[in-house]
């Protein structure tokens, strides 16, 4: 082994890829997760099953490992900056604070003079009632929520009053775009200027549930260009470390908007596993552990596509596979409607 020990934060796929990445390099995980059948505790080296908020349980995960880092940007930011005390959180606990945030995020990306869909602030109904300008839209909670959950898609004023939304809790509605495309840019930060980015990835959803990725993006040279370029700028303004993943979309003028940030690996990201020679899990091991970094080299053109619910049971079943496909299967127990139970990459 290489002697470092790797804590992380979560227990779903992307804890089990990062884990699976950190044994090729040598470095044991142990696994922090509230989900008692978290399925990355069958990738990793141990596993502690705790709340966030459970104090000694943070000081034990803490006492055992040498650095820390998470798979899903929902971690209570206390737990995160609890943990910083006594070991450093990659990334920091700080920009998770900030991305946990989507009204603080656009805020953010805007500064940078950024292009991202127009959006405001609302707290109420009352607020929502004459923003006929800014639908059609979508209504999202400012914090939590991911694949749709907390969202409302509203096409006009008229439909606000038949939606049962929760105003306890803060939002941000986002305008429209006549949507052509979405793409998404990974890439692995290791200090200033120092970094490892992959060509950006198309992607289609479903139901805002990411259904499949691709490389190459049919895109110009021009957005192929800029969206790399405005996710570099991203990740040093950040001083990340790690890899981040910067969401986009297009519209049909072949403008380009930053959607979100994800501060962690990414789902459009996994057919870097098949793709390049260095996966963005391996990249953000690399770059949390402070390893070396190594030159990124396509190896092929590929389509990555996400099984979810019942889709998995044949492939559990019989999985026929051509030599340029590879199944992931991430050892969910329990099968649900619209859950992600694995994936399947196919090289082209």
């Amino acid at each position: 082994m290489s002697g470092i020990t790797l804590g992380i934060l979560g227990g779903g796929q992307l804890g089990s890829m990062l884990s699976v990445a950190a044994k090729k390099l040598n470095i044991k995980t142990i696994i922090y997760c509230d989900d008692q059948n978290a399925p990355s505790q069958n990738f990793s080296d141990e596993f502690i099953f705790a709340k966030y908020n459970d104090k000694d349980k943070i000081y034990e995960f803490a006492n055992k490992v040498d650095i820390i880092t998470y798979e899903f940007e929902n971690i209570p930011f206390e737990t995160l900056n609890e943990l910083n005390k006594l070991k450093t959180v990659l990334p920091k606990p700080s920009i998770n604070r900030l991305i946990q945030h989507r009204l603080a995020e656009k805020d953010f990306i805007n500064k940078l003079n950024i292009r991202t869909t127009r959006y405001v602030a609302v707290e109420n109904k009352e607020q929502l009632l004459p923003l006929g300008d800014f639908l059609p839209g979508i209504l999202k909670t400012t914090t939590m929520g991911y694949d749709g959950k907390g969202q409302y898609l509203i096409n006009n004023v008229e439909e606000i009053n038949s939606l049962n939304i929760d105003f306890s809790k803060d939002y941000i509605l986002e305008k429209l775009v006549k949507l052509k495309k979405e793409i998404s840019v990974i890439i692995t930060r290791f200090g200033n200027n120092k970094y490892g980015i992959y060509e950006p990835i198309e992607n289609i959803h479903e139901e805002q549930i990411l259904k499949s990725s691709k490389i190459p993006a049919e895109i110009s040279k021009k957005l192929f260009d800029q969206s790399k370029e405005w996710s570099i700028q991203i990740a040093e303004e950040l001083k990340y470390i790690g890899t981040l993943c910067i969401e986009f979309f297009i519209d049909r003028n072949d403008n380009l908007y930053v959607n979100e940030i994800a501060p962690r690996v990414h789902n459009s990201g996994h057919l870097t596993i098949n793709a390049y020679n260095v996966s963005q899990f391996e990249n953000h091991i690399r770059s949390v552990c402070s390893l070396e970094q190594v030159l990124l080299k396509k190896i092929s053109n590929a389509e990555m596509i996400n099984i979810l619910g019942n889709q998995i049971i044949p492939y559990r079943k019989n999985p026929k596979l051509n030599d340029n496909q590879f199944l992931f299967d991430y050892l969910k127990k329990d099968i649900k409607e619209k859950r992600k139970m694995g994936h399947l990459t196919i090289l082209k």
